[in-house]
């Protein structure tokens, strides 16, 4: 069972994400908060896999308290779903630890989708937000490539391999397939990346991975 945590302040919107999460036999929604303070007290006291938070609520936003989240519960993976898809708000969820995006006007199945893919430990971005990131990578509005490149230089040459492949949008478990180890290396590699890189969590890495021509 992926254990998840729903936050957004108009009950009824709980309501219909929780329908659409209990059509899935493996999702179970443990807790549910009306603001981002209420989220973060619920999530210190489930411990959650997943924890999927509006942004705009009262007392605290989603994005306050994905980045409360990311410090004090760093086991329980955030994903932002809402109705504003601007790249202000990308960017911001992103630098907060988010590890997924998700639009309320978005087909329901990306929501399954993306619950199941962040709990494995990849990153999920809807559609519609993806093409906005890698727009702003194609634009250089993300960093620059000679930049990425030297950040890369860095990593060991397995470490590449799996950042080629995290940028690839694979989870921990493709990985592993793929480069025919077990999960839990993969795990380590990744941390290690991340420390390496600076960076929060898997998306910011992917975006590096790109800008550095490692993904085609």
């Amino acid at each position: 069972m992926i254990r998840i945590l729903l936050a957004d302040d108009e009950a009824m919107i709980r309501a219909g994400v929780r329908a659409i999460l209990d059509s899935d036999p493996s999702l179970e929604v443990v807790a549910e908060a009306g603001d981002g303070r209420q989220a973060v007290d619920l999530a210190i006291g489930h411990r959650p896999d997943v924890a999927l938070l509006d942004i705009r609520m009262p007392r605290l936003d989603g994005l306050a308290a994905a980045g409360e989240l990311r410090r004090v519960v760093p086991e329980t993976a955030v994903v932002m779903l809402t109705t504003f898809g601007e790249d202000d708000y990308i960017a911001k969820a992103l630098d907060v630890g988010a590890s997924g995006f998700l639009l309320k006007s978005g087909d329901p199945r990306e929501l399954i989708a993306g619950i199941h893919a962040v709990a494995d430990g990849a990153a999920y971005l809807s559609p519609k937000v993806a093409q906005r990131v890698i727009a702003q990578v194609a634009g250089g509005r993300m960093g620059k490539g000679a930049r990425a490149r030297d950040r890369v230089e860095a990593l060991t040459e397995r470490e590449r391999e799996v950042l080629a492949l995290l940028g690839a949008g694979l989870s921990n478990a493709e990985i592993a397939r793929r480069m025919h180890i077990v999960e839990g290396t993969v795990k380590a590699y990744v941390s290690s990346i991340l420390i390496r890189l600076t960076v929060r969590n898997r998306v910011q890495a992917a975006i590096i991975a790109h800008e550095a021509g490692l993904v085609a």
